[in-house]
């Protein structure tokens, strides 16, 4: 009678061992990633891409400020991380508050109260009509530095959802792709 040899049997299994061991990590990772290029491509992605509702007005303050959809700060696309992982569940998510209201859109209405501020100096500009003819004259005006009083203010407002954050089949299809790539390079070692 001959041995079996069951070595290499053993090696291939323990190579699928730390395969599984280590794809809920790998899993997170791509879905962070995935999340994260939602911002770069202002567009949700499923089986087809979805544009983001563009902002009614262009942002104000010069070059400075993005013009990029839902970053300003940069806060809530830092925010995105894994909360948990483990062979049963993968959870990412983000930890910052208006989250929710732009990942799945809304209406806030409400009255909050606006402190006491001071308004710096600054120019605007102030549009005239000049009736002989059609143009219309840009003149500069200084307003001056002045103490605004505390007041409440009304809020009826309608945030349009713009997900970055959900079930994909592009997503659940690049997990497919890196689930098995792992197994098959495991069992070749």
């Amino acid at each position: 009678m001959s041995k079996a040899d069951i070595s290499q049997w053993t090696h291939k299994m323990n190579a699928l061992k730390s395969a599984y061991r280590k794809l809920p990590d790998e899993i997170a990772a791509i879905a962070v990633e995935f999340s994260k290029e939602r911002f770069r491509d202002q567009a949700w992605l499923d089986s087809t891409k979805e544009r983001w509702k563009p902002r009614k007005q262009r942002r104000r303050g010069g070059t400075k400020r993005s013009q990029t959809l839902l970053v300003d700060t940069g806060r809530l696309k830092r925010s995105i991380r894994k909360i948990s992982a483990n062979a049963d569940r993968i959870v990412i998510g983000s930890d910052v508050p208006y989250a929710s209201i732009h990942n799945y859109g809304g209406t806030i209405t409400g009255t909050f109260t606006v402190r006491a501020h001071t308004v710096k100096a600054h120019r605007r500009r102030a549009h005239t009509r000049v009736r002989s003819g059609r143009t219309e004259k840009i003149k500069t005006q200084t307003v001056r530095s002045h103490m605004v009083k505390s007041h409440s203010r009304k809020v009826n407002m309608r945030i349009p959802q713009r997900q970055f954050l959900g079930n994909s089949y592009t997503l659940r299809r690049r997990i497919y792709l890196l689930t098995a790539s792992r197994f098959s390079r495991a069992l070749k070692q």
